[in-house]
């Protein structure tokens, strides 16, 4: 489901989000627990840390945020951009312009 208009979210900081995979791998926790004594609003959210931790992956989020780099003209940063979006239509060929029928 998208998200509203003016809808607020949460961010829990990295020792919160292992405190609640501790919780409840180590500990076997139910989610309700966790969700009380840390002020977590959703069990998916702590579903989710518990399969990245479980994949090895990072809980960084980097929703809503660009990946800002500096570039030393406005002609490196066009080629830049112009090289990410003939990546990103080679993975998306359907995407860029023509109608598939």
């Amino acid at each position: 489901m998208p998200p509203k208009k003016g809808q607020k979210f949460n961010r829990y900081d990295e020792e919160t989000k292992r405190e609640a995979v501790r919780l409840r791998v180590e500990e076997q926790w139910s989610y309700s627990q966790i969700r009380e004594k840390l002020g977590i609003k959703s069990d998916v959210q702590i579903i989710d840390w518990v399969q990245k931790h479980q994949n090895g992956e990072s809980f960084d989020d980097y929703r809503g945020r660009w990946n800002k780099k500096h570039f030393s003209s406005v002609e490196e940063e066009n080629e830049y951009l112009k090289a990410q979006v003939e990546y990103l239509k080679k993975l998306n060929p359907n995407l860029h312009g023509r109608e598939v029928g």
